[in-house]
C-alpha cells in the first residue's frame, strides 16, 4: 500500500516591499502621477543615502541630516528640499503608520519670493513662431487658456466644448475639474487635429490624411 502523499507546503506569501506599499498608498490617496513618482525617488534617495537602513530604524536626526545634504551638498532650492521633506514625512504616517513627534524638529526651508518671469505678447508670438503642428497648437493652449502641460497633453475629445468656447480641464491640479474658456483663434486648429486624429485612428493611409488636412508631412 503506498504512504499517503505529503500535501504540498503552500509558501507564504510575500509582504510588498516598501516602496510598493508607498505607491500603493498614493494611489489610494488619488494622487498624480507625478506626486508618485517624486515621492518614490525621495524615498528611495533617502534610504540609501542612509546605506539601506530601514526608515522604521530611523527619525529626526536622519531626516534633517538627509535635508541638510540636499541643501548644502546638492544646493538645491527650497521648494526641492520641502517636497523631499514631504515624501519622506508622507512615507512614515501613511505608509509606516508611526506617530511623529519629532515632525516639529524638522524645519521646513523657506522659499525665496522672486519676481515670476512673464513674456511680453511680441516675445510669446516670436516664440509660437518657431513652433508647427502638434508642438505650437499644444504651445499655444498653454498660453491662451492657462492649462498646465500635463493637462493640455491629457486633453480628451469630450473635454472640447467648441459651441461654448470652452475645455473642461479634469484632475487638475489638487485633483480637481475647471473650465477655462477656448480662444477664437485655436477653434480652427483644434478641430483641424481631432480631425487628423480620428482619420488616422480610422486606419485610413496617411498620404490620404495629407491630402485632405492639406499637409505635405502628417506630423506638421
Amino acid at each position: 500500500m503506498d504512504a499517503p502523499s505529503t500535501p504540498p507546503v503552500l509558501a507564504a506569501s510575500q509582504p510588498p516591499k516598501l516602496l510598493d506599499s508607498l505607491r500603493q498608498r498614493i494611489r489610494v490617496l488619488h494622487y498624480s502621477i507625478r506626486t508618485e513618482q517624486a515621492y518614490v525617488d525621495w524615498a528611495r534617495r533617502f534610504i540609501l543615502f542612509h546605506g539601506k537602513r530601514h526608515p522604521r530604524e530611523m527619525g529626526a536626526p536622519e531626516v534633517t541630516a538627509f535635508l541638510t545634504h540636499l541643501a548644502v551638498a546638492r544646493n538645491v532650492s527650497a521648494s526641492t528640499q520641502n517636497q523631499a521633506k514631504a515624501a519622506i514625512l508622507f512615507l512614515y504616517k501613511e505608509v509606516l503608520q508611526q506617530d511623529l513627534p519629532w515632525l516639529d524638529e524638522v524645519v521646513s526651508a523657506k522659499k525665496a519670493r522672486r519676481l515670476p518671469v512673464v513674456l511680453t505678447q511680441r516675445e510669446v508670438r516670436e516664440l509660437l513662431l518657431h513652433l508647427q503642428g502638434t508642438q505650437w497648437l499644444v504651445a499655444s493652449l498653454l498660453y491662451g487658456t492657462g492649462m498646465r502641460i500635463l493637462e493640455a497633453l491629457r486633453l480628451r475629445v469630450k473635454d472640447v466644448e467648441f459651441e461654448r468656447r470652452e475645455l473642461v480641464v479634469r484632475e487638475g491640479k489638487g485633483n480637481k475639474d475647471r473650465v477655462t474658456v477656448l480662444p477664437e483663434i485655436l477653434l480652427a486648429p483644434l478641430r483641424e487635429q481631432l480631425e487628423r486624429a480620428r482619420v488616422l485612428q480610422a486606419g485610413y493611409d496617411i498620404r490620404i490624411v495629407q491630402e485632405l488636412l492639406g499637409h505635405k508631412d502628417v506630423r506638421a
